[in-house]
């Protein structure tokens, strides 16, 4: 592949980043109304784990492991805007 054919096709990670952050992963907490996980995602759902502090990549794994028992099956939704600096 030519320098020039590899800057019209962009790769899947660049188009993954380029969604990141309009679209969340939510785990809805299945005890606390309200409460829950998001994180920043694509259109479908998947999350850039390497994108994640390690607290972060920590509380997505622990969402992901305690689907059923602590938190509802996740769902994507528009990302919500965060008042908090």
């Amino acid at each position: 592949m030519t320098e020039a054919t590899s800057t019209l096709r962009p790769n899947t990670r660049t188009a993954h980043a380029a969604h990141a952050g309009r679209f969340e992963l939510w785990f809805r907490s299945l005890f606390n109304q309200g409460r829950g996980f998001a994180f920043a995602c694509d259109a479908e759902g998947r999350v850039s784990i390497e994108g994640l502090s390690e607290r972060g990549r920590r509380n997505y794994l622990f969402a992901r492991a305690m689907v059923g028992r602590e938190f509802a099956t996740p769902s994507v939704r528009t990302a919500t805007i965060s008042l908090h600096s």
